[in-house]
């Protein structure tokens, strides 16, 4: 009888996904196991579950695909975490429920892609007797275990790529363009993008900013006859003395938004500038990955895989110093990676010039 392990992509997607699935199934069928992906998340190992055979064929040309063949989502039965630092407990009938599926199916081992919250899921499957491995997933690139994860590069590919066109628009208005990225509690991709399409202010949630400061950066610039300003904030930044930008909450964590708004509104009151917003949003997930996403995601399907086989369960995939190693599940969960303020990446962007409104 084959060895089956089973696979789900959690959370929200990002590119790279498919990229771990490729990795994932040739080499798990080069060990001579099968793969089933289970559809939408960990929601697909309720009832009767809802999954198909993942072999070869099936994953064939997915490399270069966007988001993920088998679907996601970050709603449902299965939400384990609420908030930064803070964990619920799966119902243990959700999870009673899962592992009958898995037994169904005859699944020896499952596969959890995803990040802070459905990894913390996947440590309490664990804890309930299901061999179980992580991958980590997130554009945000902050889980403390790992220096890298697959996504993060796409993301800031994409604000890169949206600064070079705003850099046009704004010289030749003479305006202000204040462009907002996705960054809950971690600024590396405001940082990273930032610097990489030339911005001049980047305000991400590690370091607090004074409008004035930011307002006075701009001034400064226009001295300097630098008419128009690129200014990069973070979803999750923080003003002196204020809060984050929150809007309704659902299920699971609240949601972010309206920072770029509130900063470009401070902006045009306190210099006269023509200052304009633009909220990347869903747009840093989309598309495909680029090649260090592609490759990255690659390494990671294949590490879990053969973790799987050599039952080294209740750990997750780790890229430290180039390599791609293992830690377990449990220290790397509630473990953010946040951006130093006094690192060597914040410090090269000051010594170019950009203000982080401190």
């Amino acid at each position: 009888m084959n060895k089956r392990l089973g696979v789900l992509t959690s959370g929200g997607d990002c590119p790279g996904l498919n990229a771990v699935l490729r990795g994932l199934v040739r080499t798990a069928t080069n060990l001579e196991w099968e793969v089933i992906g289970f559809h939408d998340g960990f929601e697909g190992l309720l009832g009767d579950g809802r999954w198909e055979a993942l072999t070869m064929q099936r994953t064939s040309g997915i490399m270069q695909l966007g988001g993920t063949i088998i679907g996601t989502t970050n709603k449902g039965h299965f939400i384990a975490k609420v908030d930064a630092g803070s964990r619920t407990h799966v119902p243990r009938a959700a999870i009673e429920e899962a592992r009958a599926t898995l037994y169904r199916l005859r699944i020896d081992a499952l596969v959890v892609v995803g990040g802070d919250g459905s990894l913390t899921t996947a440590q309490q499957l664990f804890e309930a007797g299901i061999p179980t491995i992580g991958v980590p997933k997130t554009i945000d690139n902050d889980l403390e275990s790992t220096s890298m994860t697959f996504g993060f590069d796409s993301a800031v590919a994409c604000v890169a790529d949206s600064l070079d066109r705003l850099h046009t628009t704004a010289s030749s208005h003479k305006r202000v363009m204040v462009i907002e990225v996705m960054g809950r509690h971690a600024g590396w991709i405001a940082l990273y993008g930032g610097l990489a399409g030339g911005a001049d202010i980047i305000l991400i949630p590690e370091i607090t900013f004074d409008c004035e400061k930011v307002a006075q950066a701009i001034r400064d610039r226009e001295t300097m006859g630098c008419l128009s300003s690129l200014v990069v904030v973070a979803e999750g930044a923080k003003a002196r003395n204020g809060k984050e930008f929150t809007q309704e909450k659902g299920s699971g964590e609240y949601k972010l938004g309206g920072i770029g708004e509130f900063v470009a509104r401070e902006i045009a009151r306190r210099t006269g500038k023509e200052t304009r917003t633009c909220v990347l949003g869903h747009l840093q997930r989309g598309g495909a990955p680029t090649t260090m996403d592609r490759i990255l995601g690659t390494r990671f399907g294949v590490k879990a895989a053969e973790l799987v086989n050599e039952r080294r369960f209740g750990q997750m995939v780790s890229y430290q110093n180039e390599e791609v190693h293992s830690v377990p599940i449990s220290q790397a969960v509630h473990r953010l990676r946040l951006v130093p303020p006094r690192g060597q990446m914040v410090a090269t962007a000051r010594a170019v010039g950009i203000s982080f409104g401190d």
